[in-house]
């Protein structure tokens, strides 16, 4: 049977404490409480806006539905909870901070829809009100900056013009007397139309404030192409303060760094991106000629055991091994060196990076597989890794692991 919970929500505004009872606790979702009062300030998850937070004797709200008519409390189910959650008197309080937010939020939001609607004629489909994004979806296929602009504009001047934002219930009024800005849901008995005067008019279950001025500022942060909408996100109230301390701090912390004005960080990223780019091409060619020096000094390595060769037939039957380790550089400059020294050479080149732990072989010469020694030397140590008849990768876990390998190779 559904009990009915008286709604206080709309009226009750405050993190004071607030009294009712408990009718009765069920079994919830995720193993936790359903929880019904006689009456509640808690707003259920409704229109958009998510449900409010706060506590029941001291037990932690978690979630606010309204199902089948009835108000359920989603609480913890656990022995401290159990202990204090029980038929009979209760106190309520009210996150009221989070409730100001979102209500801050929702009649900002219904003020731009309402805006937009009057510029463009195109109406809000959707709407999203979350602890981290705020979005409306415009039934639009794209609106340009400047026309964002002009919208934003707009929306200020409706916010310092303190526009009163009142409620009206249907019935006792008429529901067909109001210019709506979209249709009221069939199946609710009474409807509630928010008006903001001059602006919008809009059925709606959310929480909302007593005039625009209230709202302090809007602010439209991006709009992007969604399912052939425009959705847009913006930002009000104490968020806005909180994002512009925020984007001021790092803005500061650029300026610093950069040693350019506030005002010209832009620019100064700018040239900053330039000159960085400039250095890493510079960068690159020095890295190429470097592994190039280092290569030639492989390539001589190579042939001097070439010709130390004595057995000339198994010189032919396998190429000459050359076993290098470099302990300052990384397995990419490793790398580098390696491929420049393979095309000029056909020994089979084994190349360690001492600062990753890593190796790479590499050999030229046809017909010859370098898998089964190089991989049968790597195995013997524990290693792990990788690749084809003329390219082989690996890793170790030690130092003492590696310089076992490369032993290992030369023998």
């Amino acid at each position: 049977m559904n009990q009915q919970t008286e709604k206080l929500y709309y009226s009750h505004t405050s993190a004071a404490p607030f009294k009712a009872e408990i009718r009765e606790i069920r079994p919830g979702r995720n193993n936790n409480a359903e929880v019904l009062l006689d009456r509640t300030i808690f707003f259920p998850e409704g229109g958009g806006q998510p449900s409010d937070r706060g506590s029941i004797n001291g037990v932690p709200l978690l979630d606010v539905q309204e199902k089948d008519g009835e108000i359920l409390h989603l609480v913890s189910a656990g022995e401290d909870a159990a202990g204090r959650l029980k038929p009979g008197p209760v106190e309520l309080i009210l996150d009221s901070r989070r409730r100001r937010d979102f209500t801050v939020l929702h009649t900002g939001q219904h003020l731009l829809s309402g805006i937009i609607l009057r510029m463009t004629g195109a109406q809000t489909v959707s709407m999203h009100l979350g602890d981290e994004t705020y979005t409306i979806d415009v039934d639009v296929p794209e609106m340009s900056e400047e026309l964002l602009a002009a919208v934003e504009e707009a929306v200020a001047v409706a916010i310092e013009e303190n526009h009163p934002v009142s409620v009206h219930l249907c019935p006792p009024e008429d529901v067909s007397s109001f210019p709506l800005r979209k249709l009221p849901p069939a199946v609710e008995e009474v409807i509630r139309i928010v008006e903001i005067e001059g602006n919008d008019f809009s059925p709606c279950c959310g929480t909302h404030l007593k005039s625009t001025a209230e709202i302090g500022l809007l602010r439209i942060l991006g709009a992007e192409k969604h399912k052939g909408m425009t959705r847009i996100s913006f930002i009000t109230g104490h968020r806005l303060l909180r994002e512009s301390r925020l984007l001021y701090r790092n803005a500061a912390i650029v300026s610093r760094a950069l040693r350019v004005p506030l005002s010209e960080i832009g620019k100064g990223i700018t040239d900053f991106m330039e000159k960085t780019a400039l250095s890493e091409k510079r960068l690159k060619l020095l890295e190429e000629e470097a592994a190039q020096v280092k290569a030639e000094a492989l390539l001589g390595k190579a042939a001097l055991q070439n010709n130390a060769a004595n057995d000339e037939k198994a010189a032919l039957a396998a190429p000459v091994i050359v076993v290098e380790s470099y302990p300052g550089a990384g397995i990419d400059e490793v790398l580098s060196i390696g491929r420049a020294a393979q095309k000029q050479t056909p020994a089979l080149l084994v190349l360690a990076s001492e600062q990753d732990l890593k190796f790479a072989a590499f050999c030229s010469t046809k017909g010859f597989d370098l898998r089964p020694p190089v991989k049968a030397a790597m195995e013997s140590q524990g290693g792990r890794g990788g690749g084809g008849p003329s390219f082989f990768q690996g890793s170790f876990g030690t130092k003492e692991a590696l310089d076992a390998f490369l032993r290992a190779i030369q023998k």
